[in-house]
């Protein structure tokens, strides 16, 4: 039950770091393209990738912690269903470069930062053994 609360509070916070994200961004970028989902996608892809790698192949992130970060925080902030529904406005609108600059961006940048995550969790782990 302690796991599940804590995954709970991660999502809470996840979330709320989504909202801030998604309106600096309109604040700071424009409306013309989604950049708040595309920012909360390539950060947490990253991110995830690093807590993944780094908690499941050393003692350096505890268990629950892991859980708490991934699971709780990165899912309620990555949001791969306003990632969708804004490419798919995007297209009903008739931004077709836009909306397809969106699937290729994020689908690129995220698995690329995910894959450094990695590549960083590995050299953290690495380095401390």
């Amino acid at each position: 039950m302690e796991r599940f609360i804590y995954i709970c509070l991660g999502g809470a916070i996840g979330t709320g770091l989504r909202y801030l994200t998604g309106t600096l961004a309109v604040r700071w970028l424009g409306i013309d393209f989604p950049y708040g989902t595309l920012i909360v996608n390539v950060v947490g892809s990253f991110l995830i990738g690093l807590i993944q790698q780094v908690g499941l192949t050393s003692p350096l992130i505890p268990d629950t912690t892991r859980l708490f970060l991934t699971v709780g925080i990165m899912g309620g902030l990555t949001t791969y269903s306003s990632f969708s529904y804004e490419t798919l406005r995007l297209a009903q609108t008739g931004a077709w470069g836009q909306a397809w600059a969106n699937v290729l961006l994020t689908t690129a940048l995220c698995l690329g930062v995910c894959f450094l995550g990695v590549g960083v969790g590995r050299a953290i782990v690495g380095a401390r053994l």
